[in-house]
């Protein structure tokens, strides 16, 4: 029962709620306590009744009385259904709700020990197993305990006492099969929710990579593997029902036995005119209604098992401290970046992916980043961004310490464009007012245009309403880029970061890009991330990383008057250029 007490500020925030909702489960109680009552003096009124005649007039009293007990019931069983049930749903809108804003405020450290099918699964199935639990739980738990006491105050005091004794004989042996049963059902539904985690992350990323699973021929193996898990969970799953299952027979058992008591010893109490027929009749539909306690708290442990389980899970990251702390409240004082000192390594690696690295880059200037594969560029960009801290050096921007500016205004100082540019399932134009709702038209289709890919969008048919598909399964990869680096020069940033962004398109499509950068954004800073290195050569400072340090560092001309990585992989850049062309002439 824990988790009624770890759910205690939601009942207190809507305590009139629940006092009104278990008001008429007490009504429902208190009325449902009349009819046995009700149907034992009628018995003995028809058996009093004259052997020839008709039905005395109290007997046709009951009568009426049961047709509105009937009515009162079904109006308070409505009420309480709507009050209760509406008020859990509420826990289960803000528990998401509070879910996804903790998702939305973790750094980057956070995603890589998580993986999404997991953190889906918490979102979904374990906030309904804890709302089920503040909505049903609740019903079970009162109802139950309230029904138990007036059946048992009926028995005992307005029927009989020693035959009450009698029928609770088998309770005791109920109870501590309850108890046994409901630890299993915890210990199971703790391992079918994580089975379940398994099947949606594997099932999310199967989909998220559907083009690649049929370009490899791998339907076979995945559903092979897919299976595998599906029947782990399946076995789980039916482990948590075989455990329940055994809550009805222990209940049938239990009242069973106390029935055979009761009508035994009551009988023997009749034969001895300790008790009229009647009596026996009302008790023995008394001890009936002990069957919905008994399910009652059969049910009421059943989820709460399953409620507390899930909360663990679902607490267990509501609880867990942001892995960028966002203290700061500081504003930039311009745009300007200093780097001094800068020194990062990634968790659980041995090797820093960056060291002792100075950087001084003004407002407007052009830096270009280059070096190769798992040089450190791309953590460098997600460093200034604060993705992650930095254990070591200081970043500034504008002259404050990245620590002690807003989050948000880091953030919204940088219009950042990754390698693997991200679409939303909505069309064109709205993906690149993402970020600007309110955006006109002409100001869309402007930032298209520096980004080239105007003409590509009003080559579709619906132009800038074309839906893209999920990520943008619809584009090509060169046009999700050039349509996230519309995206990126809609937002106004102060800084434009370029993280390979060029990669799917073709060299003259970038030169076109980088050509209407240079002329239409006037006063922004720009970081360029690239391989190619014809795309960085116009910037007006360029870092050659290698393995986390600066290798090299000047602009173009500076650079290629040394004998170092950048003048000997831009001669081999240019040969390769130069042969694709001339193939591409001989072709033609």
């Amino acid at each position: 029962m824990a988790l009624f007490l770890q759910l205690g500020w939601f009942f207190r925030e809507h305590w009139r709620t629940y006092a009104l909702a278990l008001l008429m489960l007490a009504g429902v109680a208190v009325l449902n306590m009349s009819v046995p009552w009700l149907i034992g003096r009628a018995i003995d009124a028809l058996l009093q009744a004259p052997a020839a005649g008709t039905p005395s007039m109290p007997a046709s009293h009951y009568l009426l009385a049961l047709t509105g007990l009937g009515v009162a019931v079904y109006l308070l069983r409505m009420g309480w259904r709507l009050i209760l049930f509406g008020t859990s749903y509420r826990l289960g809108n803000l528990l998401r709700a509070r879910f996804y804003q903790r998702l939305t405020c973790q750094g980057q450290a956070f995603y890589n020990a998580h993986n999404t099918g997991d953190l889906m699964a918490r979102a979904t199935n374990d906030i309904d197993a804890i709302e089920l639990a503040a909505g049903e739980g609740v019903l079970s738990g009162f109802d139950g305990l309230l029904t138990l006491v007036l059946v048992l105050v009926m028995m005992f005091v307005v029927i009989d006492w020693r035959l009450a004794l009698v029928a609770l004989v088998p309770f005791p042996f109920m109870a501590l099969g309850f108890y046994r049963i409901s630890s299993a059902v915890h210990h199971h539904f703790q391992q079918a929710l994580e089975q379940f985690s398994r099947l949606n992350d594997r099932a999310q990323e199967a989909l998220a990579g559907i083009r690649l699973v049929k370009a490899m021929g791998r339907e076979t193996v995945e559903t092979r593997a897919f299976c595998s898990i599906a029947e782990e969970a399946a076995a789980s799953n039916f482990r948590v029902a075989r455990s329940e299952a055994l809550y009805e027979p222990v209940i049938f058992l239990s009242m069973a036995a106390a029935l055979a008591l009761s009508v035994g010893f009551g009988a023997w109490l009749i034969v001895q005119q300790a008790l009229t027929v009647g009596a026996l009749a009302s008790f023995i539909m008394y001890l009936g209604q002990l069957i919905w306690p008994m399910f009652a708290f059969g049910w009421l442990l059943n989820i709460v098992e399953r409620g507390s389980a899930a909360f663990k899970r679902v607490d267990s990251l509501l609880q867990l401290p942001d892995s960028i702390e966002a203290s700061g409240t500081l504003q930039p004082k311009g745009t300007a970046i200093r780097l001094q000192g800068l020194g990062f390594t990634y968790p659980d690696s041995p090797t820093p992916a960056l060291q002792q690295l100075d950087l001084q880059l003004e407002a407007g200037q052009v830096l270009g980043v280059v070096g190769p594969t798992g040089a450190g560029k791309s953590t460098l960009i997600q460093l200034m961004m604060r993705y992650w801290d930095a254990q070591h050096g200081v970043i500034e921007l504008g002259g404050v310490p990245l620590s002690q500016l807003s989050l948000t205004a880091v953030r919204g100082t940088f219009a950042y464009v990754p390698q693997d540019a991200f679409l939303f399932s909505l069309s064109i134009g709205d993906n690149i007012a993402l970020s600007r709702p309110d955006a006109s038209q002409a100001d869309i289709e402007a930032a298209a245009r520096i980004a080239s890919v105007h003409d590509d969008i009003m080559g579709f048919a619906q132009g800038y309403d074309t839906p893209v598909g999920e990520r943008g399964v619809t584009l090509s990869g060169g046009q999700r880029q050039r349509l996230a680096i519309a995206r990126a020069l809609l937002t106004r940033a102060p800084v434009l970061v370029l993280d390979d962004a060029l990669s799917a398109v073709d060299v003259h499509t970038e030169g076109r890009i980088l050509a209407h950068l240079r002329r239409n954004v006037g006063g922004q800073s720009c970081i360029i991330i690239s391989h190619r290195l014809s795309a960085v050569q116009h910037a007006d400072q360029i870092l050659v990383l290698s393995h986390g340090i600066v290798a090299e560092r000047g602009d173009h001309a500076e650079l290629l008057a040394r004998d170092g990585w950048y003048s000997r992989m831009y001669a081999y850049q240019q040969l390769e250029a130069s042969l694709d062309a001339r193939d591409r002439e001989v072709s033609a």
